[in-house]
């Protein structure tokens, strides 16, 4: 079946060097990029991380720190990537826990202002687990009758899941061809900011998720304790989740005059 959209999709993989999204860098990215018109454009870059990929990580994804030495930064290709994705929803396997955050902390650090808003976010992991709990791999393997080759890479991961999203749609009839259902049916709880720190109440509003001041209003906690927002300003926190709390405290400011 062949997606419904009503403007470009990007898939895209990471590969990296590590898990933790504020202190980890890209190494890989992938994106293929489906137009309305069901046009398609392939893109992969190998990334000088400018920090080392320890042994353990390139014994998953097989790229060495020789591998990217002559490669470009991310922020020498951060433009680029951006006028490539800006227009576009975005999709990939646990890409809403992942690879979006860690893109978005990438993105922040290169000074290109990068955001979610007005854009849909399709996870095609979690409308597997919702649907049969399996891995990439097996999932190719299920719904494609596929193996897939190369996995671990960027490219062969960002094209089994564009075909893995494609089949679902072919096999659930109540999934809905529609890039904002997906994205809604692939969410999982709705936060502010990428990392989880910030979620929202069920009249809509930022509560911290975390901490002493854990289900309590954001407004009311910066309002209330004002040290708090520069203690996580200063702290290690992902510069995603300091945005948000910045234009928090920038909304709640304007608000008073």
């Amino acid at each position: 079946m062949n997606l419904n959209l009503t403007r470009p999709i990007c898939f895209f993989d990471l590969e990296t060097t590590g898990i933790n999204v504020a202190k980890d860098r890209i190494v890989e990215i992938s994106v293929l990029k489906v137009l309305p018109n069901g046009k398609e454009e392939k893109h992969t870059w190998l990334v000088n991380p400018t920090i080392p990929i320890p042994p353990e990580t390139t014994a998953v994804h097989g790229i060495k720190d020789e591998d990217v030495a002559d490669k470009p930064t991310f922020k020498e290709l951060a433009n680029e990537i951006h006028n490539l994705i800006k227009d576009s929803d975005l999709a990939g396997f646990n890409s809403n826990r992942f690879d979006i955050p860690l893109l978005a902390e990438e993105m922040l650090r290169a000074e290109v202002d990068f955001d979610m808003k007005n854009r849909n976010a399709i996870d095609v992991q979690t409308i597997f687990h919702k649907m049969e709990q399996r891995t990439l791999s097996a999932a190719y393997k299920f719904y494609c009758d596929q193996t897939l080759e190369d996995a671990h890479s960027a490219e062969a991961d960002t094209i089994a899941t564009y075909e893995v999203l494609k089949s679902q749609l072919d096999r659930y009839e109540d999934l809905e061809n529609n890039m904002k259902s997906l994205a809604e049916f692939s969410a999982r709880k709705k936060f502010a900011d990428f990392a989880g720190f910030i979620a929202f109440n069920k009249d809509g509003e930022e509560v911290f998720s975390f901490g002493k001041h854990k289900g309590k209003k954001v407004e009311d906690v910066l309002e209330n304790e004002p040290g708090y927002f520069g203690w996580i300003q200063n702290a290690d926190f992902p510069l995603y989740t300091k945005k948000v709390l910045t234009a928090i405290k920038l909304r709640k400011l304007n608000t008073k005059f």
